[in-house]
């Protein structure tokens, strides 16, 4: 995995865009530092840019570079729904690339529960960009085989398979509680 990781790890710093197996679907993603990587996921998806993008981890300790001060009671609060499928809307960091935050100051974070994505995680050593693996507007993709029909070479997609759940995350603002996507 060493190996793998660090060719990885090259590919993701060159602005490479990855596809990867999460809790309800595969989702796309890339180093949220790089600038170039955001406009190629935003530019391949069709997506708005004002819609901003979540991130993933396999702890919350590599958000620190996206996420704006919290306080104790907030950080137990969200710790209590992790690693699960609750994506947190928090405050962003000054330093957080605005193709992020689709120019909002607030980012959203989750810690996966999904064991393959985390391990991406833990191996890369960073959070990865996570949106679901699509054209905007059409189904996300199941499989490794959607994706590589979906995107071909311009993503490399990794092996694996999702896990059970349905839906997308639950998305909480943690400002005022208040559920955006049940």
């Amino acid at each position: 995995m060493r190996n793998e990781a660090g060719a990885l790890r090259a590919h993701l710093a060159r602005g490479g865009l990855i596809a990867y197996p999460t809790e309800s679907c595969y989702g796309l993603g890339c180093d949220p530092r790089n600038v170039r990587a955001l406009r190629r996921l935003i530019a391949l998806k069709g997506r708005s840019a004002a819609k901003g993008m979540l991130l993933i981890a396999d702890t919350f300790r590599r958000f620190a570079p996206f996420v704006g001060a919290l306080g104790a009671a907030d950080r137990a609060r969200m710790a209590k729904t992790w690693p699960g499928p609750v994506t947190w809307v928090v405050p962003a960091s000054a330093a957080c690339p605005a193709l992020l935050t689709g120019g909002r100051p607030t980012i959203a974070v989750r810690v996966t529960a999904h064991p393959a994505a985390a391990r991406l995680c833990r191996a890369l050593g960073m959070a990865l960009v996570s949106t679901s693996a699509n054209i905007s507007g059409h189904k996300p993709a199941k499989t490794a085989a959607e994706c590589r029909r979906i995107f071909g070479r311009r993503v490399r997609v990794l092996p694996g398979r999702i896990g059970t759940r349905r839906r997308p995350s639950t998305l909480i603002d943690l400002a005022t509680g208040t559920i955006l996507r049940p």
